[in-house]
Order: structure tokens, then C-alpha cells, then sequence
């Protein structure tokens, strides 16, 4: 016997574009409904061109069944201003469905070349449009030879959508980024402007929602409050290798035995079902409800649609394909447009070369521009709407919070300086804090002095990571939208390392925040690995594209080394270094491995103010004694600011046994304190170094390198580490150096559990184990 299981109460609702009430459902007007229908036409026609031309590369399916939901946030439904891609109060439209470029592209060509048909004054700079010369670019590396190409300087629009393109945002399309970033540029609007704050329309696909990072998303956007936050659902019901992804009412899905509107109902959005997906009235009268009807609660609209619709192919076989090049298949999907804008489109003829293909593409694209001209009333229609939607925003005066976070003393270079710490920050010797305790009081300065930029969050562990500390002098608990504004704390699903990353990094995107996601370095470094990266294409794209310096983001990778050794390998790991070090394009993304919790302030500061999008500091979880480096004669807590600095060099006027490249706190520590007094005791002379990040050095100039760490040291070093032995290889260079440096695997095993001491001993990382290969190796030299 089987009992129904309901949900418990929801704040949000649920209805249907067919259940809305006369006389609240908005009736758009004949004629413009008229005109949206030429513009799918042309738009459809441009898809399948798009993907002959390329030529077959692309996703004309997906562009194609989106297309009309699209279309009327464009032309209706969003409040922007097509002037200034980049103005801050204007409504989002974010292509989490990233494989949807084809689409996206020509949406935006399409509306360009409108506007500058009918209102040529709004066209902006022409770096800041998407032309239809600028199609000629699409899936086209930046080195493409091609006449067109190169006479009409086309964009290189990237297969996935990134912020080189006007109006983009984020770096989308892989395995649920899009949807969790988009969720953190809801956020963003809505800190910002909690009084009206602009809308972010997400569009995806079904397919798109089986992620698990989306999950952790939508669970995020509901329990923050994100009412800004719209999430129109293409639901085709096709994926790749599926024509039935979902449950689809007694039939079971391939996938998931859910549907959209249970999904987003699960998750307490508000859901408005849109059973005929493909008509432009049910879709306007849709998004015009959600958008008067707001509580605390984001929305979803699902639009019930069919993949390839009227392109020929549908279902799966047109997610990522389409008609063969020049083929029947492709020639009858350009008749309908013939048909109703009285048009021949060329055919092919001759060998497809890239530089004939491209003839043929831009012959294509001249007879689309010509059509549109000639049916220049509609267009005008279509042009007055995308002008009306700039005069709607400038009517709502949206305007920044009084008292919205400002990072300008992060980043001035006088306000905050590596070599100046405040005393807030700063650990006297012999006092004892852990490095996670450091960091978090470092980000917690930065949050008074910016009012409030930096916001963290943690896979329920914020007070096992300090990342709680941000929240000093805000608001206790977590953020929500209404009940809990000021409070810079999020809660992103709990352990959800995955959503959290992308949500936090693509927060900061507006210029005013800086997320800072803390989890176990065994965990997050992995876990967030897609989203960080998606985050430094996106960066770097959006530099490349206006000069922007990147939005950095902080990945708190906590409880990292041995010394989390009672959690056993599955916790205290040493990989997760070798998973970011080294392994971004340089200047974007910068570790941090410091070994006195008073090298953090200068680390992290200095790591912020080069702008990378990623700086990942690597902190350890047990208190440490804070050694008084001038006693030892050390150099002072600053000089780490380098990435490598020499603790020690050695006496020229002795006999040297060579040099030692430490890395990591705990096996420093154990060195600095253990280690070096029997070594100086027994009269040995080395040069010994701290790697404090890696990232940092190489920023340095090369002169600069080699007068603080010679390559010369680098050929004949041993080196200790309680990561992995490739964390050392860009100091030990030499086959016998690396043999002879310890670290975390030495002995070829995962390590056991146990206290820190212990865990260190199995590795011979400990004093003892320390100073034998240490010797061993002096001997050697």
C-alpha cells in the first residue's frame, strides 16, 4: 500500500500561463506579435546558416527551442539599456545553457543589426556590439587567415559564451557553472540594490538541471531570497543521448524521475508551467506575471518546448547537429524564410575551402540584413521596444545603496600594504593561532574597510575554518534577502562546495564584492576546480574585452596537510596544492603557502592587489607558536611577498652543503624549530628557502628571480614538503635533488591516521626524519 507524500508548506507559488486570470494576463499587442514572429523566422534561418557555415559546429536544437522565450525578454520583458552593455542597474540575461551560443549569438546580431536599421543613435562604441559581420567569427580561433575575417575585424566568439561578447556576464556551458554563477549575479543585484534590484533572467535547459551543482544552486537561491532571480526553463525534453531526459507525466525519464516544475517546486521557487512553449502571447503573458507578482522567492518559468523546432531535425539528433553542409536538408530550412520575406538565398557551388565558405556565409548574412531592411516597419517595432526598455529603466531610478560595499582601499595601494599590517592582524611570538584564524582575521579587516565587500561562505564549516570571522561587526547568522540583509555570511546549500564557488566568484564580478568560499584544501580544490577555471576564462575574456581588471575570488583551502592527520588520508590531503599551483595561465590564479600566520597579511594582500581571478591560500587547522623570526634571524613576515624568500643563505667564508626549498607550514615549523638548531650545531651551511607561493615568484621580473633564488640553487636542491613532490619542481630541477626530497608520498603509500606528530613520523617528515635525508643528502653534494 502506498501513501501520497506531499510537500510541506512553500513560501513561493505555482500556476500556468493558461490558468492566469483575464484580467491580469497581459495581451500583447497583433502587431507586435506579428513582428516577433518575422524575427523568429529570420532568427531560425540565421541558426541554421550559423551551423552550415561554421561549418556543422555548433547546438542549433537548443538555440532554436529558446528561441522565442528569449525573444520576448529582449524585446519586452527586461528593463536595459542597449547603449551601455555594461550598466550596472540593468536586467541580466545569462546563458547558462552555455551550449545555446549559436543561439545567443544570433539573438544579439539580430538585435544589433535591428537597432541600427531603426535607431542607429543608440548603437554603441563598435567594441561594445555584436554585429552580423561579426558571426563570420563564430566557433573562430583569433588567429583565423580569412579575408572577411579579417577586413571586418569579427569577433572570435567563443563556442561557450564568455565576457568577451557585449552583455555577457560569465563564462558558461560546463556541467552547471552557468546556473550556480548566475545565481551569485542575483545575488550581487540585490546587495546592491535591495530596493529594486535588477533582474537575472537564467536560461537553461532541462538537461542543464541534472547537475548536482544545480541543485546546490537552486537550494541557495531560495534560501537567500533571491527575488530578482528568473529561470526560464527550456524543457525540450532532449539531450545529448536522451530524447525523454525526465519523467514525462506515467513515463519515466532517462535521467531523472522528475520533472522541471516538480524540481523548482522542491525547491520552493515560485513556477509558472507554460505548456505551449513555442507561442509568443503565452510566454509574454508568463514573464509578465512573475515579474508582478514578487514575494521572497525566486521564480521559474518552464516552457514546455520541442528541440530543432521547424529546423528540419528534432529531438537529440539536433542538440549538438544538424544538416549536412550545403545539403538538401539544409537548403529546405532556409524555404520558409524565402517564402515570407520574398527572398532567394544563394546556393553553394564550387569546393568548400574556408575561404569560399565564408564568401558563402557573408552572402548569406547580406541577404538577411537586405530582407530586414525590406520589411523595415515590423523591424522598427522591434527596434522601438529594445529603446523603450532603456526608457523603462531610467524611469525606476535604480540607484546603489547608500552604504553599498566599496573595495577601492583594497585595492588603492596606500590604504593596504603588504609591509604594513594593522595590529589586528598581527600575532606576537610565542603567542599560538592556527593559519585559518590568521586568514580569517585578514579578510574581516578588508570587510570593515569596505563596508562590507567581502562575503564567505563555508560547506557547513564556518567556525571549523574561521571564515565566520568575515562576519565581525555585521549582522550574526545568515544572509537573507528580507529577514537579514546586512549579514555577510551565505548559506549555499551546506556541503556544497561545488555551487558555492561558482556563486561566490561570479558575486564579484559588479566590482563591489569578493567572495571567499572555505572548505577541507582535500575537498574544495577539486570540487570547485570547473568553476574556478570557468571563472578565470571569464576574467581574463572580460579584460581582454574592456580592460577590467579581474575580480578575484578566494578559495580557502583549509585543514590542508598532514597535520589534519587524525581525520585520516581521505581528509588530510596533500594533492590538493599540485590541483591549482602552477596550473592557470600566469597572473590568473595565485596559491598562497604560508608558514607563520604573520606572512598572512602581507600574502594575501599582495595576491589581491596583482588581480588574478583566483587566489587559493592553503592554511592548516592546529595552533602553531608564532617564532620570533628576529631572534632567529629570520627576515621579517613581509619578505614572503616575493613567493620565494631565502630564511637562510649561507655563510660564503664556509665550506656550503647545498640548498633546502621548504614548503608548507608544518613540516617548516618542524624544521625551523627541530631541525636547524642540530644542524647548526653540527656546523652545516646552506642556503635554505620558503616557498610561499609559487604564483608570486613567477610574477616576478626575471632579473628579480634570479637574484633571490639563482637557477643555480635550483639545480643542486633538495626540498621538503608535506604536499606532493611536484609542488617542488619548479625548485628542484635536478633528477637527484627530487630523489632525495621528502615528501607527503615518499614512502609510496597514502599516510594513516593519528595526532600530527605521528602522521609526520610515517612520512619522515618528522625532526628525525627531517635531519637523516637532510645529512643524507649533504653528504651527497
Amino acid at each position: 500500500m502506498s501513501e501520497t507524500l506531499q510537500l510541506g508548506p512553500r513560501q513561493g507559488y505555482a500556476t500556468s500561463a493558461a490558468s492566469i486570470p483575464s484580467n491580469e494576463r497581459f495581451n500583447a499587442d497583433p502587431d507586435f506579435l506579428a513582428a516577433l514572429a518575422d524575427l523568429n523566422l529570420a532568427y531560425r534561418t540565421l541558426v541554421s546558416i550559423m551551423f552550415n557555415c561554421v561549418p556543422t559546429s555548433g547546438h542549433p536544437g537548443g538555440s532554436i527551442s529558446s528561441s522565442r522565450f528569449v525573444e520576448a525578454l529582449l524585446y519586452h520583458s527586461m528593463d536595459y539599456d542597449f547603449l551601455d552593455p555594461e550598466k550596472p542597474e540593468s536586467d541580466i540575461i545569462s546563458y547558462a545553457a552555455g551550449h545555446k551560443a549559436l543561439g545567443l549569438y544570433a539573438m544579439l546580431a539580430l538585435r544589433d543589426e535591428i537597432m541600427a536599421q531603426t535607431h542607429p543613435e543608440l548603437l554603441p562604441d563598435p567594441a561594445r556590439r555584436l554585429r552580423l559581420e561579426d558571426l563570420l567569427g563564430f566557433r573562430r580561433n583569433p588567429t583565423q587567415h580569412t579575408e572577411l575575417f579579417k577586413k571586418f575585424k569579427a569577433k572570435a566568439l567563443d563556442g561557450h559564451p564568455t565576457p568577451a561578447t557585449p552583455f555577457v556576464k560569465l563564462s558558461t556551458g560546463a556541467s552547471g557553472v552557468g546556473v550556480a554563477a548566475s545565481v551569485g549575479l542575483a545575488f550581487s543585484a540585490m546587495d546592491l540594490f535591495p530596493q529594486d534590484p535588477p533582474r537575472v533572467h537564467i536560461v537553461e535547459g532541462e538537461g542543464g538541471l541534472t547537475p548536482g551543482r544545480v541543485q546546490e544552486a537552486m537550494a541557495a537561491a531560495a534560501t537567500l531570497g533571491l527575488s530578482n532571480l528568473v529561470l526560464h526553463i527550456d524543457w525540450n525534453q532532449a539531450s545529448i543521448d536522451s530524447n525523454r531526459v525526465c519523467r514525462d507525466g506515467q513515463n519515466p525519464g532517462d535521467y531523472v524521475q522528475w520533472d522541471p516544475v516538480e524540481l523548482a517546486r522542491f525547491h520552493d521557487f515560485n513556477v509558472i508551467r507554460v505548456d505551449q512553449g513555442l507561442e509568443h502571447a503565452d510566454i509574454l503573458a508568463a514573464q509578465a506575471y512573475a515579474l508582478s507578482h514578487q514575494n521572497h522567492q525566486p521564480t521559474a518559468i518552464v516552457y514546455r518546448t520541442v528541440k530543432g523546432w521547424k529546423y528540419g531535425i528534432e529531438g537529440r539528433a539536433s542538440h549538438g547537429a544538424g544538416h549536412k553542409v550545403c545539403s538538401d536538408g539544409f537548403y529546405h530550412s532556409l524555404a520558409e524564410f524565402e517564402q515570407c520575406f520574398d527572398a532567394k538565398l544563394p546556393r553553394f557551388s564550387g569546393e568548400p575551402t574556408d575561404q569560399a565558405m565564408e564568401n558563402y556565409y557573408w552572402e548569406l548574412l547580406q541577404v538577411i540584413r537586405e530582407r530586414l531592411r525590406a520589411n523595415l516597419g515590423r523591424m522598427k517595432i522591434l527596434g522601438d521596444r529594445v529603446a523603450e526598455a532603456a526608457a523603462r529603466l531610467s524611469r525606476r531610478g535604480r540607484v546603489l545603496r547608500a552604504d553599498a560595499p566599496d573595495l577601492a582601499k583594497l585595492y588603492d595601494g596606500k590604504s593596504m600594504r603588504p609591509e604594513a599590517p594593522p595590529a589586528a592582524v598581527v600575532t606576537k611570538p610565542g603567542d599560538k593561532i592556527t593559519l585559518r584564524e590568521a586568514l580569517g582575521a585578514v579578510l574581516s579587516y578588508i570587510n570593515q574597510q569596505s563596508g562590507g565587500g567581502v562575503i564567505a561562505a563555508a560547506a557547513d564549516l564556518l567556525g571549523s575554518t574561521s571564515i565566520n570571522k568575515v562576519n565581525q561587526g555585521f549582522p550574526e547568522g545568515f544572509y537573507h534577502s528580507a529577514r537579514n540583509p546586512r549579514s555577510r555570511l551565505l548559506s549555499i546549500g551546506g556541503i556544497c562546495e561545488d555551487a558555492m564557488g561558482a556563486l561566490l566568484a561570479a558575486a564579484g564580478v559588479a566590482g563591489h564584492h569578493l567572495g571567499a568560499g572555505a572548505s577541507y584544501g582535500a575537498f574544495i580544490a577539486p570540487l570547485q576546480h570547473v568553476a574556478a577555471r570557468l571563472h578565470c576564462i571569464g576574467q581574463q575574456a572580460r579584460r581582454e574585452y574592456d580592460g577590467t581588471p579581474c575580480a578575484p575570488y578566494v578559495m580557502v583551502c583549509a585543514h590542508a596537510g598532514l597535520k589534519t592527520g587524525e581525520d585520516g588520508p581521505t581528509h588530510a590531503d596533500p594533492q590538493c596544492l599540485q590541483l591549482l599551483q602552477e596550473n592557470f595561465p600566469r597572473g590568473l590564479a595565485i596559491t598562497l603557502t604560508p608558514w607563520d600566520p604573520n606572512e598572512m597579511w602581507p600574502l594575501v594582500i599582495a595576491a589581491l592587489q596583482k588581480r588574478p581571478a583566483l587566489v587559493a591560500p592553503f592554511v592548516t587547522r592546529p595552533p602553531e607558536t608564532v617564532l620570533d623570526r628576529a631572534a632567529l634571524g629570520l627576515p621579517p613576515p613581509a619578505a614572503a611577498v616575493s613567493g620565494v624568500y631565502a630564511l637562510r643563505r649561507a655563510d660564503p667564508k664556509k665550506p656550503r652543503h647545498g640548498t633546502l626549498v621548504l614548503l608548507g607550514s608544518g613540516e617548516t615549523l618542524e624544521f625551523l624549530q627541530k631541525v636547524l638548531p642540530r644542524l647548526d650545531k653540527e656546523g652545516f651551511n646552506f642556503n635554505i628557502y620558503s616557498v610561499a607561493s609559487t604564483e608570486l615568484f613567477d610574477l616576478l621580473p626575471p632579473a628579480e628571480r634570479e637574484k633571490i633564488f639563482p637557477e643555480t640553487h635550483a639545480r643542486e636542491a633538495m626540498g621538503i614538503t608535506g604536499f606532493t613532490l611536484p609542488t617542488l619542481y619548479r625548485f628542484v630541477t635536478s633528477e637527484a635533488g627530487r630523489r632525495m626530497s621528502l615528501h607527503a608520498f615518499s614512502r609510496g603509500h597514502y599516510l594513516g591516521s593519528g595526532q600530527a606528530h605521528k602522521v609526520l613520523e610515517e612520512a619522515g617528515l618528522d625532526a628525525a626524519g627531517q635531519y637523516r635525508a637532510v645529512v643524507a643528502y649533504a653528504r651527497a653534494f
